[in-house]
């Protein structure tokens, strides 16, 4: 190993000295179970395992050297971006077996935590409409991703990472190995990537369908169409020009006020007049995602998806209103909501059960407890006792989202986590 380790070589913006430590000797293929963390079950073109390493894991895709490099540098930039996508850790080159054979180069990223594919998802345990709210997520991604002028070149859900977001979805871009940096896409571009996205993803369910994943009643075409719909109304919300008489000036904050609600704040405004000044024309130039949780950022210090932030800014006002304290500084009452009501309540989870689901996805998930349990009693339930009944009747029976080792997607279907052989394909590229 130790003359094999000394033609390596190690391309990373953060070497870590654990890298030295795995069997790069060996093909990918044939690691030792000792080394690797099984995930669920997707779906490759290459050889991935996901390895444990310094306390993490990590994923490993063996490629070829030149669009292993390529790769790493768009997934730098992508992160530079802001886009949600997954870390790159590395790539290393130069390896090669005991006799000599030279080995595929290696990309490495980190494993996204609390994330799933695709396939993981389709559990007897969550909503019917499970597929809607993936495609949902990934038109967002796609629409960010053409407004940075990235061309993904082969979407799909397979080459997606998905966690939950309330009761939505957050999507990640994992593989980029297709893509191309662009200043500005064209409409064909973006037009190709949304087609290839549509035929992708009813291929994908209709796999889903004949594997029993999915229910053969639901219309597969028509989910897959629907990307193309909500991408083209999403796009035109961000990107569109409107006109109005000087008189209406209002609907410029009217506008601002839109994209704030679908989570973007507008970072340049293009506003225009005509000659004789009765008319005006605006139009976003540059549109940030995360509205909401920059601002949840701001108040509290929380780091979280941008839904789960709105629901968690919704439960800040009406902690705001029940204290009678609309009058005082948000930031002061931001603090108090966060150390009285936020982390009591993250804090009553145990310990063993904290690697279920993300602290904001389990708030989020309490106050739907309380919801329903002030419903059915006719009275407003005290979150402690909301919590001491989640976390006894609700958390314990879900998969552990933090890592989710030692599980296949068939398992989370039946809400079962026995252990699967590590012979993994997880799709990351």
């Amino acid at each position: 190993m130790s003359g094999t380790a000394q033609r390596l070589q190690i391309t990373a913006a953060n070497p870590d000295p654990a890298l030295l430590d795995l069997p790069w000797h060996v093909p990918l293929e044939e690691w030792p179970a000792e080394t690797l963390a099984a995930l669920p079950r997707g779906i490759s073109r290459h050889v991935v395992r996901f390895a444990r390493m310094s306390g993490r894991v990590v994923a490993i895709k063996e490629i070829g050297e030149t669009v292993a490099y390529r790769e790493y540098e768009l997934l730098r930039q992508l992160r530079k971006l802001d886009v949600p996508s997954v870390e790159p850790v590395g790539v290393i080159t130069g390896r090669r077996a005991p006799d000599g054979e030279p080995l595929e180069a290696v990309l490495i990223t980190q494993h996204l935590q609390f994330s799933l594919p695709y396939r993981a998802l389709f559990s007897q345990a969550l909503r019917p409409d499970t597929a809607t709210r993936l495609i949902d997520a990934l038109a967002v991604l796609l629409v960010r991703l053409h407004l940075a002028g990235f061309y993904w070149g082969d979407v799909s859900l397979s080459n997606t990472l998905f966690r939950r977001d309330a009761e939505t979805f957050a999507a990640y871009l994992v593989d980029a190995e297709t893509g191309d940096l662009h200043d500005r896409l064209t409409p064909g571009q973006r037009g190709y990537d949304l087609e290839v996205a549509r035929v992708n993803i009813i291929g994908e369910l209709m796999d889903l369908q004949a594997g029993e994943f999915l229910d053969e009643a639901e219309d597969a075409v028509a989910i897959g169409e629907a990307l193309v719909v909500r991408y083209e109304e999403l796009w035109r919300a961000l990107t569109e020009t409107e006109s109005f008489g000087f008189g209406e000036r209002w609907r410029v904050q009217a506008r601002i006020d839109r994209l704030n609600d679908l989570g973007f704040d507008v970072g340049e405004l293009d506003i225009t007049t005509d000659l004789d000044g009765t008319s005006v024309r605006i139009q976003p130039k540059v549109v940030d995602a995360g509205h909401h949780s920059r601002r949840l950022m701001r108040l509290t210090g929380l780091d979280v998806q941008e839904n789960q932030a709105r629901r968690l800014l919704n439960d800040l006002d009406e902690f705001r209103a029940a204290t009678d304290r609309q009058a005082d500084d948000e930031a002061f009452v931001a603090h108090d909501w966060l150390t009285d009501v936020f982390e009591p309540a993250v804090r009553s989870v145990p310990r063993e059960l904290r690697g279920k689901l993300e602290p904001a996805q389990i708030y989020h998930e309490l106050l739907d407890h309380r919801w329903f349990l002030s419903q059915q009693q006719h009275r407003d339930v005290p979150m402690p006792e909301v919590a001491a009944g989640y976390v006894r009747d609700i958390l314990p029976t879900r998969p552990d989202e933090q890592a989710v080792l030692g599980t296949r997607a068939e398992d989370l279907r039946d809400g079962d986590g026995g252990e699967d052989d590590v012979d993994l394909d997880q799709m990351i590229g």
